[in-house]
């Protein structure tokens, strides 16, 4: 669907395109376009990573600001255009302000500005913070998914960290039929991890169709006893060292990137949505790349499991690890924005451009 042209924007000369109309559609609104749609959303980016890795979208590196007065805070930007049938172009602006939790604020909070594809006019301003976590979540699932068809499907789940990341990845994975019989959890903080017990009751994690909760006292009981293990914690440096903890083989979703030493990722066959995005940044392949000198430790991306051009292996730990594309989230903002328009639902400003003549 094409953005809404605004009424009151003529175009400045004969012939020109007409300026489309700026809507802002608040996180109300994105939660009730996603919700309960696991299925199709992720279908959605199973597309993307294919249009990504055909060349049919662009990617360029993130931008971090970061501040000096406070180091552990920072906000990112991620431009992106998607082609194919999508057809959008737009940014992603993402703070990550750890200091948050403490004061009971979400630490992300984002904003998406999706761009015309003719004109280059921002057409709109979307709340983000839901659409971020989709497009992770989606991601893990089709990983998950997808990494584990050349073994016995895991039963046993494990959720080292558990923040929201951990909550939309968890949903997505059962709306897209995972059933599990255990589930493990661990957090450094017992408030969280009782948080999110609180949210897998809710969701019937413990019930008829659901498996086991159990909370963990260490990390190392956690990865032992979970055939796949979703890594989301705001870690800044790897904290996970020991390679034997991964000796049954399980498939690791490493989504917040920076948890498992490089010697980890060395006894495991390697992952990624992007090699170029991926090792830069100090995540754990880019650890792992400065301490080997090369990239002979990556067995492939995604895009190269999709198309079936590599195989992961059944016998050896599996690591994905996800940096995270700019054009997954603009793939599921245009979702949002051309659902919340099919319902005329869209909150548009007028004249919200002004100088539309050349010449006054």
């Amino acid at each position: 669907m094409n953005p809404v042209t605004s009424a009151a924007a003529e175009p400045a000369a004969r012939g020109a395109a007409p300026v489309p109309g700026f809507a802002v559609i608040p996180g109300a609104q994105v939660h009730e376009a996603l919700q309960g749609r696991e299925k199709e959303i992720t279908e959605l980016v199973e597309a993307t990573y294919r249009l990504h890795g055909a060349g049919q979208t662009v990617n360029p590196p993130s931008y971090f600001l970061r501040f000096p007065d406070r180091p552990s805070s920072r906000i990112i930007a991620l431009p992106a255009s998607v082609g194919g049938s999508v057809g959008v172009d737009g940014l992603k602006w993402i703070s990550s302000f750890p200091d948050n939790v403490a004061a009971g604020l979400p630490r992300a909070s984002a904003v998406l500005v999706l761009n015309d594809h003719d004109t280059g006019y921002p057409f709109a301003c979307l709340e983000s913070s839901i659409i971020s976590a989709t497009r992770t979540a989606a991601s893990a699932a089709l990983a998950a998914d997808r990494l584990t068809r050349t073994r016995r499907r895991p039963t046993r789940v494990g959720f080292f960290g558990t923040g929201l990341i951990a909550r939309y990845i968890h949903t997505f994975l059962t709306g897209t039929g995972w059933s599990f019989e255990r589930v493990g959890v661990y957090d450094v903080s017992a408030d969280s991890a009782a948080g999110f017990c609180g949210y897998l009751r809710q969701s019937g994690a413990d019930g008829q169709d659901g498996g086991e909760i159990t909370v963990h006292d260490s990390p190392e009981e956690l990865i032992r006893s979970s055939d796949l293990v979703v890594f989301a914690t705001v870690a800044g440096r790897p904290h996970v060292s020991d390679p034997s903890l991964f000796d049954h083989a399980p498939v690791v979703l490493h989504v917040s990137l920076r948890d498992l030493a490089p010697e980890v990722l060395l006894a495991s066959a390697n992952f990624v949505d992007d090699v170029e995005h991926c090792l830069k940044a100090d995540t754990s392949p880019h650890l792992a790349e400065q301490l080997t000198g090369g990239r002979g430790f990556l067995d492939g991306t995604l895009d190269d499991v999709l198309t079936g051009r590599v195989d992961p292996p059944a016998d050896r730990t599996v690591v994905f690890s996800p940096f995270g594309l700019g054009v997954l989230d603009l793939a599921v903002g245009k979702y949002v924005y051309d659902e919340v328009a099919r319902a005329g639902d869209l909150r548009v400003i007028d004249d919200f451009f002004h100088e539309l003549r050349r010449y006054g």
